[in-house]
């Protein structure tokens, strides 16, 4: 066994060999994988090894697609079969929403090329003739939907890693991981230590325990899962061919052919966790006892379904371990808090995901950073605040409503609430709905006397749609006071903080004291890292605000360029809260709470200050998301309360009140601004969004300098742009392709919302660059259908920005 290598994977299941296989492939062939027992053991061995290319997610589309066509590449180029079945998939809505959700996915698949289209009752009949479509409103058909062979496909990867100079040894337990001062680690196992750069935990269901032995605790906990497999089916054993999968979500099961017979598998709502304490080191290949009571329901909805499942009998029950994330999806990426440490853990469908994860492991670990942005699965998207309480209770959520459209703007009410800040209890007497953003419990919206608190879900407008509206109009005639609370704050001081600051981040930092400015963070591929406001407080002290929910991803940059000597970083993000107060009458409102003078001469955009507002002290900017005049108000989390009661009294006075985060939405919308996480990504370079005047390439060195330099001067791939759709019922939200009038793929919507200010269905889209100009018509597939769009030359709110600096 090699005592040194690039990198030490741990876990030789699907996951794992996909990761070292990737890594070869990539160039890495110094790179070994350790497993315990044998290959496949754990969940890998009994998977039913469905997989597909649509998912919700694009990018997750994107690399599902790669891992599908990946299989036969594999099989040719190793000589070990995968078992690839691909006779299709079926994809059935029984309800209104089941339809939009499938419409939009055939949408998305037609940007990309890929193969999804509707059907006709009497195509899907000779497709599947077992099936009965009755109350079936919407069929879809896959063409490269099946299945594979979950121990196939796993040797096939060992197989490909192996030939590009791999090591892989089993029965060899990772007994420990010990960080070294220069970053590397040594793995030790039970027959010799092994120096490596990188580890990655690839352990699948023991990856609580891997993790631990790097003192980390991860958000994952295992479940029970069924699936049965029927005896030889007469019906199936007369076709001369093999028959499409069958994915009736709305019935909550998934069904395949299986030899002669026919494979069922459900999420069951009476579901059963295991080994939530840590999984035994001597689970390998073992099964748990038959319950097929607990799936019963499912069952019988299947046999409603197809009939023939009724009178076959069962030929093998399969009960094993899954292992979940809270939001089902991988936990992927490096961790933040340490240096050279990997995880891809967590993974459900992992099938239908194995190549494209292992792809972008290889990516990430090697050039820095993956081609794709996966933001949402990054494992930074969960803190310390995602205990094994808030686990549970998520995982028993998402396991019992697999199948459950996840709606835009849903907010699942599991585990929660989680964090809260102390103006939370006054928010929700006032009528708040709260959403869930990093654990923190935010405003959503805000009900009036007599509407109900709680808000239905669904892609057309919902019955928040007309509060929102209110709230959006409020701040644009009088006044708005909006919790910011969750937004990340950071205190750089000392005599290096303007020098770190300009290391970090692509802009040049205020020189004057009271400045403040924008400015992008730069990848490592010369795309948007992040987007922040810096403000400079005193001579050796600055306040730095970005996104709450990227938090934790943000500490990978940060700890990139080190600290000068006596200069300090410390996120100031739990100890204090904030406001933003916007609108035409928010000067009046805050010089009734304050002697400071806020005219614009003496308070101009961009400028900061600490004032006393109500008595209380707080840094105040003057700037605005809403793209109307307004300051934030940042303070110490102790006051908030007093701050939030005082600046809605006088909100009251003036016609105003408090504002939550989905109007927001609408408001920044309406101006066309961007925001982190949707417009910015590291898939986009600044000149593609707008930033690239706030990157200042004549300052110095700064962070990812030489990969922005290296694209600066490249035409852009994509323009945002602002499209005005004529919509009556529903709106945009993100993610919904762009299509020129004569079907040609265009782009696709980043965010969406009503403009209630300018009486416009808005949304900003990314566009290939030269697809359309301001006044060209474009459709969007909103609820996977075409609406008529135009692009709009300037936003329609304040265009020049004079309400902003007024």
């Amino acid at each position: 066994m090699r005592t040194h290598a690039q990198v030490v994977v741990i876990g030789g299941g699907l996951i794992g060999c996909s990761v070292l296989y990737h890594l070869a492939k990539h160039g890495w062939s110094d790179v070994v994988l350790l497993e315990r027992s044998e290959l496949t053991s754990g969940s890998t061995w009994h998977a039913a090894a469905n997989i597909h290319g649509l998912h919700d997610s694009t990018n997750i589309s994107r690399l599902q697609h790669y891992t599908m066509a990946l299989y036969k590449e594999l099989e040719a180029e190793t000589g070990q079969g995968c078992g690839v079945f691909q006779p299709g998939s079926l994809y059935l809505a029984q309800t209104e929403a089941r339809e939009h959700q499938l419409r939009l996915q055939e949408a998305k698949a037609r940007r990309y090329g890929m193969d999804f289209y509707e059907v006709s009752r009497a195509d899907a009949e000779r497709l599947h003739p077992l099936v009965d479509f009755d109350g079936v409103r919407c069929i879809m058909f896959e063409p490269q939907g099946g299945n594979v062979d979950p121990s196939g496909v796993t040797m096939a990867y060992a197989a490909g890693a192996r030939q590009r100079g791999a090591e892989i040894h089993r029965f060899t337990a990772a007994t420990a991981t010990e960080q070294q001062a220069d970053g590397s680690w040594i793995v030790r196992t039970d027959k010799g230590d092994i120096r490596t750069q990188w580890v990655v935990n690839a352990a699948g269901l023991w990856a609580r325990e891997v993790a631990a032995l790097a003192g980390l605790t991860v958000p994952l906990i295992p479940t029970e899962h069924q699936y049965f497999v029927t005896e030889t089916i007469p019906e199936i054993a007369a076709l001369d061919r093999r028959l499409p999968s069958v994915a009736d979500r709305d019935g909550e099961y998934y069904l395949r052919q299986e030899g002669l017979g026919l494979l069922i598998g459900a999420y069951e709502r009476n579901m059963k966790f295991w080994a939530e304490d840590g999984t035994p080191l001597d689970f390998g290949h073992e099964l748990f006892p038959d319950d097929l009571e607990r799936i019963e329901e499912n069952m019988m909805r299947a046999i409603t379904r197809v009939p023939a499942a009724g009178s076959a009998g069962v030929k093998r029950v399969i009960n094993g371990p899954m292992i979940w994330s809270p939001d089902s999806s991988a936990l992927f990426g490096p961790v933040p808090e340490l240096a050279n440490y990997f995880c891809c853990i967590g993974l459900i469908p992992g099938f239908s995901q194995s190549g494209g994860l292992g792809k972008l492991a290889a990516e990430w670990i090697i050039d820095g950073e993956p081609s794709l942005d996966m933001f949402g699965w990054d494992m930074a998207r969960f803190g310390h605040w995602a205990n094994k309480a808030f686990t549970k209770a998520r995982v028993q959520d998402q396991y019992s409503h697999r199948f459950k459209i996840h709606f835009p703007n849903e907010e699942r009410a599991a585990g929660r609430p989680v964090r809260t800040r102390p103006a939370y209890a006054t928010q929700k007497e006032m009528g708040a709905v709260f959403g869930l953003n990093y654990g923190w419990e935010h405003p959503l919206w805000f009900a009036a006397e007599g509407e109900p608190r709680e808000e239905t879900n669904g892609f057309t407008r919902q019955n928040w749609w007309q509060p929102v509206g209110r709230e959006a109009r409020m701040l644009r005639e009088h006044v708005g006071v909006i919790d910011i609370s969750n937004y990340a704050r950071y205190r750089i001081s000392g005599p290096g903080a303007e020098e770190w600051l300009n290391r970090l981040l692509a802009n040049r930092m205020p020189a004057e004291i009271g400045r403040s400015c924008l400015t992008p963070m730069i990848g490592k591929r010369g795309g948007i890292a992040g987007d922040f406001t810096v403000t400079r407080l005193d001579e050796q002290e600055f306040m730095m605000f970005g996104s709450g929910m990227a938090e934790r991803f943000h500490q990978r940059y940060f700890r990139a360029v080190p600290l000068p000597a006596g200069t300090s970083f410390t996120s100031m993000t739990e100890q204090m809260s904030g406001f933003n107060v916007a609108g035409p009458k928010a000067r009046q409102l805050l010089q009734a709470l304050t002697d400071a003078d806020l005219s614009t001469p003496a308070f101009p955009f961009m400028r900061s200050r600490r004032i006393e507002v109500a008595g209380i002290e707080v840094i105040a900017l003057r700037v605005s998301f809403t793209g109307d005049l307004g300051w934030e108000l940042h303070c110490a989390e102790a006051d908030q309360v007093a701050l939030y009661r005082a600046l809605i009294g006088e909100a009251r006075k003036l016609g105003g009140g408090p504002v939550g985060s989905r109007a927001l939405m609408s408001l920044r919308v309406e101006k066309g601004y961007g925001s982190w996480g949707r417009e910015y990504s590291t898939e986009y370079w600044p000149q593609e969004v707008g930033m690239a005047r706030l990157v200042k390439m004549d300052k110095g060195d700064f962070l990812n300098r030489d990969a922005y330099a290296a694209v600066a001067d490249r035409p852009a791939r994509d323009t945002l742009v602002m499209v005005a759709i004529e919509a009556a019922d529903a709106d945009a939200t993100g993610g919904e392709p762009v299509f020129l009038p004569d079907g040609t793929p265009a782009g696709q919507v980043t965010s969406g919302a009503y403009g209630y200010s300018v009486g416009m269905s808005l949304a900003l889209a990314t566009l290939k660059a030269g697809k359309a100009r301001p006044g060209d018509e474009v459709s969007v597939a909103i609820l996977g259908r075409p609406h008529k769009a135009r692009v709009l030359e300037r936003p329609p709110f304040d265009p020049k920005g004079e309400k902003l600096r007024a």
